[in-house]
């Protein structure tokens, strides 16, 4: 726990909220106050027992439960990134989940510009695989020129046509992400039309059934038909906006013909200045 960065960070968060948009009044009587609401008005709006507040933001609570710090962070209105800051300075570790169950379903604009400035095919999609937005070069990729709504409906079930190898390749790669997507979200209404049709088909069924470890494609290389320079190999480069978790940033780096290695690339560290 990081006791004085946690304390700054409450402080300055409560002071920002009056006590009237709650109901309550303004203390009086003697004293310094701070501006905002109080350390036992939090209390009272949450329902805690006195003095559960005040301990956790003098540092005296060394393992807050997930559940208190959820109610302090919708109290003070807090975004993705200051709950898992929160959570960090409080606990030392990241959030479980989101903070909201929507958290991932729209991601800042200044994506679509990031998007757009990329040389190869790139794309971002919500925490359901929907399509937000993506450059020319990656509805490039496509007979048609039109790339899908959904990845994830695309890799699991219209693209086998286009994903070499997709029994191989692709499929025991992607359903884990599937499967994981669905036990942090299980209430996820795109993501569970898709299982339902996954296993409505013999094929995916049998992959989807038998289970896998694989959750996340950064880095990986897979073979692709490209609608214009045909067969070839993208490398997938992926990032998580921080203000929508469960969303991605996608980079398909597509290389023409054979592959050349099958060994995974080397991973980028700094040098040593020892």
């Amino acid at each position: 726990m990081d006791k004085q960065a946690l304390k700054q960070l409450l402080n300055t968060s409560r002071a920002r909220i009056a006590p009237e948009t709650h109901g309550l009044t303004r203390p009086t009587g003697p004293g310094r106050r701070t501006p905002g609401l109080s350390q036992h008005q939090i209390d009272q709006i949450l329902n805690w027992s006195i003095g559960t507040y005040r301990h956790l933001e003098a540092g005296h609570n060394d393992n807050p439960t997930f559940d208190l710090l959820r109610g302090i962070a919708r109290l003070f209105g807090y975004n993705e990134q200051e709950w898992t800051t929160l959570c960090r300075l409080a606990r030392g570790e990241s959030p479980p989940g989101p903070l909201y169950d929507t958290a991932g379903n729209a991601v800042p604009s200044a994506w679509d510009d990031v998007v757009k400035a990329v040389a190869s095919p790139a794309y971002v999609t919500d925490a359901s695989w929907n399509l937000l937005t993506c450059n020319a070069q990656f509805h490039a990729l496509f007979d048609g020129g039109q790339a899908p709504a959904n990845t994830m409906r695309w890799m699991l079930l219209d693209g086998r046509d286009q994903l070499t190898d997709w029994e191989n390749a692709w499929a025991p790669f992607v359903m884990p992400q599937l499967d994981h997507a669905l036990s942090l979200r299980p209430d996820d209404q795109v993501l569970s039309r898709i299982r339902d049709e996954v296993l409505a088909d013999p094929v995916a069924r049998s992959i989807y059934t038998a289970g896998g470890t694989s959750i996340h494609p950064d880095g990986d290389e897979r073979p692709i038909r490209h609608a214009v320079e045909k067969q070839g190999w993208v490398t997938m480069c992926v990032a998580e906006p921080l203000a929508a978790p469960g969303s991605r940033f996608m980079v398909l780096i597509f290389r023409p013909g054979e592959r050349r290695t099958t060994a995974r690339p080397p991973m980028l560290e700094a040098r040593s200045t020892g």
